[in-house]
């Protein structure tokens, strides 16, 4: 069973920054586009930011110009470097394939409030 697991979340205050980080295991990871999501209180889960194997982005309108995805093909690893956050990006976030998914991991809170 291929494995997901997110951390790097944390109380931050608006405008500040926050780098998350994605364990996956190879069975998903190799060969896979990756995307992180996340899901606020309420709302649906929704895709933020996805790259390719090649290194291809492409971002939500929301955090457009905000956030950075990259990844290590090397580790097997994922990451969002989020910067200027605001209130709205409050939320629970998750990395995932693309096309190719796997269980859910337990996602990692992102709290942004003064």
């Amino acid at each position: 069973q291929a494995q997901l697991v997110e951390s790097g979340g944390g109380l931050v205050q608006p405008g500040g920054s926050l780098t998350l980080s994605c364990a996956a295991s190879r069975s998903i990871f190799a060969r896979n586009a990756m995307g992180w999501y996340r899901q606020a209180p309420e709302k649906a889960r929704e895709l933020i930011a996805g790259i390719t194997s090649g290194g291809n982005t492409n971002y939500a309108d929301s955090v457009k110009g905000r956030f950075t995805i990259s990844r290590d093909n090397a580790k097997n690893m994922v990451y969002l470097r989020m910067n200027g956050l605001k209130p709205e990006d409050t939320a629970v976030y998750y990395c995932n394939g693309l096309l190719t998914k796997t269980s859910w991991g337990q996602g990692t809170q992102v709290t942004v409030s003064s």
